[in-house]
């Protein structure tokens, strides 16, 4: 039986593990939104410090928070899939538990999505520090992007993305430690979808200390793996694929 979503309503998918220093200011972000009805679906993957008695603490006030802690600490990814499956909005909205949206970001994104029948929507972000003082403002992007495209290309963010689940069916992400969500935007674009963007900074993507070079290697294995074995494409194309992605990911980071 397929399952029926609340027409209208934005699910927010965090997985949270040990987030206390910026959890609250993520969670006030969601709450300034300007599109009415949200849900807030939050899973803890085991964290070890504060996180689960801040959200308590939202819960007081927000009627809309819907949480949960794994029994065993599985990742990034299963926390997604988890929070899926508890999560009864037609849209799902992904938000990592250090980032942070404008007020207008969800209602400009679903108002889009229904302008150009489109199931999957993406955001131009901004980056910002630890402390949140703004390191590189928008980053420009293209207002579309199809699987070729993303083989590519870092154009989508994360927390940037918005799904409809009516279109898109019971979406869930691949199982990998890392790289799980470009992988799941690759699976949703090889039937020939299309995503739509906005080319406005709707997200303040944060940018750990000592994260850039460490973080941009691990990002160029994950893109190699998951297009070598995951979807097949033969090692010259995703070899030239990888160049462009690194080409893409220092205009991203230094232009």
């Amino acid at each position: 039986m397929e399952k029926e979503y609340v027409r209208g309503r934005v699910s927010v998918i965090i997985p949270v593990y040990n987030a206390e220093k910026y959890l609250c200011r993520t969670l006030r972000s969601v709450f300034a939104q300007t599109y009415p009805d949200l849900e807030v679906v939050l899973v803890d993957d085991c964290s070890k410090d504060r996180s689960a008695e801040i959200i308590a603490g939202f819960q007081k006030k927000h009627a809309g928070i819907v949480y949960c802690r794994q029994e065993k600490n599985m990742g990034a990814g299963a926390a997604r899939n988890k929070a899926l499956e508890l999560a009864s909005g037609q849209y799902a909205a992904f938000l990592d538990s250090d980032d942070l949206w404008r007020p207008e970001k969800t209602e400009k994104q679903i108002r889009l999505m229904k302008q150009k029948n489109c199931p999957f929507s993406y955001a131009a972000i901004e980056m910002m520090d630890e402390r949140g003082r703004t390191v590189k403002g928008k980053r420009s992007l293209r207002e579309s992007c199809d699987y070729s495209c993303l083989l590519r290309s870092t154009i989508i963010a994360t927390s940037s993305v918005i799904l409809d689940r009516n279109l898109l069916g019971d979406f869930r992400m691949p199982l990998r430690r890392s790289g799980q969500d470009y992988a799941a935007w690759l699976g949703l674009l090889r039937d020939g979808t299309t995503a739509c963007g906005i080319n406005e900074a709707l997200v303040r993507y944060r940018v750990r200390s000592g994260s850039l070079s460490s973080g941009k290697g691990k990002s160029i294995r994950q893109v190699w793996e998951i297009q070598t074995q995951e979807e097949g494409i033969p090692k010259g194309r995703a070899a030239f694929h990888v160049c462009c992605f690194v080409w893409n990911g220092v205009k991203k980071y230094f232009f």
